[in-house]
């Protein structure tokens, strides 16, 4: 090996043992060396950032006046005779993953069941869920879905489900949102606990 090739060698070997000498999580201190080798030309660490799983992500709170919907026969409403037919909310689930940019990306699972009443009769049943992202005042994300749930000939009930994702919440309000769901037109102003 030549005089500069070996004293390159030997410049390579002390700068991998520096570099190695001062090893350690960002963060943790190290040498300046070691922390140029390891964040690219700078001799500072990059500040930490918070792991995109630990967000907060609230109970889900279905809206006052929303976890039922109830169809009457013949304007007998409050009759137990009359009633053809209920649709009600019977789980919530929620989602919450953090972007590397601070938002916070939510889905919200809405689970429930019609049921025939005395007056009802086996057919399609529209399901209006609305679903509700905001923070005090401020609304983030209002989304509706209509589907239909089919109680079958024979049967008295079914089950609905419905998944609404892809709700991006602002690094802004990401420590600090409501989620809201209901039956109906959507959500009002006050809730119960989901």
């Amino acid at each position: 090996m030549s005089g500069l090739g070996a004293k390159a060698g030997w410049a390579l070997a002390v700068l991998g043992l520096s570099a190695l000498a001062g090893c350690g999580a960002p963060g943790e201190g190290g040498s300046t060396l070691g922390n140029m080798v390891l964040f690219a030309g700078s001799t500072v660490p990059p500040p930490m950032q918070k792991a995109v799983n630990d967000v907060y992500c609230p109970t889900v709170d279905i809206v006052e006046g929303g976890s039922t919907i109830q169809a009457f026969a013949g304007g007998r409403v409050g009759d137990a005779g009359g009633l053809r037919s209920q649709i009600a909310i019977s789980q919530l689930a929620r989602e919450c993953a953090g972007s590397p940019d601070g938002s916070t990306i939510v889905k919200v699972g809405v689970e429930g069941r019609a049921l025939l009443g005395g007056g009802g009769a086996p057919g399609r049943y529209d399901v209006p869920v609305h679903i509700l992202v905001k923070r005090g005042s401020t609304v983030i994300a209002n989304r509706s879905r209509r589907m239909a749930v089919t109680i079958p000939s024979g049967d008295t009930q079914a089950t609905f489900a419905v998944v609404e994702d892809g709700i991006v919440v602002p690094p802004a309000d990401a420590n600090s949102f409501e989620i809201e769901v209901g039956l109906g037109a959507g959500p009002t102003a006050g809730r119960r606990r989901g």
